[in-house]
């Protein structure tokens, strides 16, 4: 594979070591990898090369990764996977709530690294090949696949890559209960069960964006759509 024709990635890190061996483990599973050491740096490198995908250290100098995250996805959306030392609750849900795709919390295996990366571009560039699909209406808000909007009116809610696709994801099946487990293999494509508080802080972005009632919880089993989902004219 060229190096034009390979996914791009940016990585944000500001430990030389740890900036390093990610770029190194990504770029043998051929992807083509650039550095940014800080937050600013970042923030303009992303603008400058339109990446694939971004892999974004929490702690950053000059901006921290959740300023960091907030700025490229006004921007545009793009797959973020984030890396944090710290594996609180609060940590990882404002770390997702702030447009993250999903987490790694270090230390983290080379092999898990790439699965992830891999997994969040396979499923973007798998909403891109979706092609033209009916559009789909829950309470004020309609949802085009295609163009991958959300509006009320002339209101437009900004989703994050993942948050779109869960919400897809979950419209297409008013009232059906998926499992955290059924979720993660099904929109993240993680087929090994972990990651549950990863569905739990999506939904909780969902919600917040969307309002309270779009998405039910039935306890103990999973995550429903409301049932005033329905097709919406084209």
């Amino acid at each position: 594979m060229s190096e034009t024709s390979k996914p791009r990635i940016l990585v944000i890190e500001d430990e030389p070591t740890i900036a390093d061996a990610v770029a190194a483990r990504l770029r043998s599973a051929d992807f083509a990898v650039e550095i940014a050491a800080d937050g600013p740096a970042g923030v303009a490198a992303c603008a400058a090369s339109t990446p694939d995908l971004v892999v974004l250290d929490l702690m950053l100098p000059g901006l921290d990764g959740l300023e960091v995250c907030r700025r490229i996805q006004a921007d545009r959306p793009v797959p973020v996977l984030m890396l944090t030392a710290r594996d609180t609750e609060d940590d990882l849900v404002e770390g997702l709530a702030t447009g993250a795709d999903d987490y790694l919390t270090k230390p983290f295996s080379g092999r898990e690294l790439v699965a992830r990366v891999r997994a969040l571009l396979r499923r973007t560039r798998s909403a891109a090949d979706a092609g033209a699909v009916d559009g789909l209406q829950l309470g004020p808000w309609r949802i085009d696949p295609v163009t991958r909007t959300v509006t009320a009116g002339d209101r437009e809610s900004h989703l994050t890559p993942t948050e779109f696709d869960l919400l897809v994801h979950l419209a297409r099946r008013p009232g059906q209960v998926f499992t955290r487990e059924d979720l993660l293999a099904e929109v993240w494509g993680y087929r090994d069960g972990s990651g549950a508080r990863t569905v739990d802080s999506h939904v909780r972005a969902l919600r917040r964006k969307l309002g309270a009632e779009t998405i039910r919880t039935v306890h103990g089993v999973g995550y429903a759509a409301a049932r005033t989902v329905t097709g919406a004219a084209a």
